[in-house]
């Protein structure tokens, strides 16, 4: 194997072309992003066919700028990473069939790499010392995870969502109180303005599983019933209810593991407050808190590129059978 490897990593899963060339899994040679944000905002949030029409268009383009920032060619490509699950089948299937005709076309090597896995990889890029074991909280707009980081490629499920994602739920609160898409920095910012003084109910299990849709129906059902409600008390109140649910299965998770790392995730890990509450807890447990850039913590292709690069080493590659697979679990 070449002292040096250069990932080629795709991800389109949902509303964002991305193409980055990453070096050895943690160096970042470049990091092309090409939102819809603009797109999808009048319609308050992604139209699948419509983000899927715009990958099209967009990934060869992108493509080529990646290349020309990270200063290489195609031939200096040693593998091509692609997400190809969770997200929207279609979206995903225009970056697994652009890598696949790389692939081939290139004879190059090829990985098909879990968005979710992408996400924790994030983190790699970010804290270039950062090893396994450690623990991971993933949140972002179709995911909440509690994970044990065993290994690079390896991975235990401590919790998860039991039905909306966190991300979801700021997304749907944001269009309730009139803030639109995206909701995660609009609620963020509003919240700043507000104080948390208004009490949401928040569930409770016996494992480290999460609830979100009751806090979210009833952020619903107080501004139906009071439209004059205070929106930035009632964005702070349900800000500190999520988060109050998140700190508290971490806690027991930490507990559970005994490990001294923790690491952040997903699109709403750039949500300020929680940053701040999580890194109360990390002074409280006296723990590391690791959270990626701002922005590594939406979807991008260099986490997919350092995700793939750490499945390339270890053996896990795909071959030209790949297929997007909407709801892929992480393993």
């Amino acid at each position: 194997m070449k002292k040096d490897l250069l990932v080629l990593g795709i991800e389109s899963s949902c509303d964002e072309t991305s193409v980055s060339v990453v070096k050895n899994g943690r160096e970042v040679l470049s990091n092309v992003i090409n939102s819809q944000i603009d797109i999808h905002t009048r319609f308050g949030g992604v139209v699948p066919e419509i983000a899927s029409r715009n990958h099209v268009e967009a990934i060869s383009a992108t493509t080529m700028q990646a290349l020309k920032d990270a200063g290489i060619t195609f031939n200096d490509i040693d593998v091509i990473a692609c997400t190809y699950g969770p997200g929207l089948v279609g979206a995903l299937l225009v970056g697994v069939s652009y890598a696949k005709a790389l692939s081939y076309a290139l004879n190059k090597p090829l990985v098909g790499v879990n968005h979710i896995e992408g996400h924790i990889a994030a983190n790699y890029i970010t804290f270039k010392e950062l090893e396994p074991p450690f623990l991971c909280l993933i949140i972002s707009g179709g995911h909440t995870h509690l994970v044990s980081i065993k290994d690079y490629t390896e991975f235990e499920i401590l919790g998860k969502t039991r039905d909306d994602a966190i991300g979801e739920a700021f997304d749907k609160v944001a269009r309730v109180v009139g803030l639109g898409y995206p909701g995660g920095p609009k609620i963020d910012n509003m919240a700043k303005g507000g104080k948390p003084n208004i009490q949401l109910p928040i569930t409770h299990f016996d494992n480290l599983d999460f609830s979100f849709s009751g806090i979210k129906t009833a952020v619903l059902n107080l501004n139906h019933k009071d439209p004059n409600i205070n929106k930035n008390d009632l964005c702070a109140s349900f800000e500190k209810a999520v988060t109050e649910m998140l700190l508290e299965n971490t806690k027991k998770a930490l507990d559970k593991l005994k490990v001294k790392k923790l690491a952040l995730a997903g699109g709403v890990s750039a949500n300020s407050y929680i940053r701040e509450q999580f890194s109360k807890l990390g002074e409280e447990k006296k723990i590391k808190v690791y959270y990626p850039n701002i922005q590594l913590c939406t979807d991008n292709a260099a986490m997919i590129a350092s995700a793939g690069y750490y499945n390339y080493i270890n053996g896990n590659t795909s071959d030209l059978y790949l297929n997007a697979i909407p709801n892929l679990k992480i393993k």
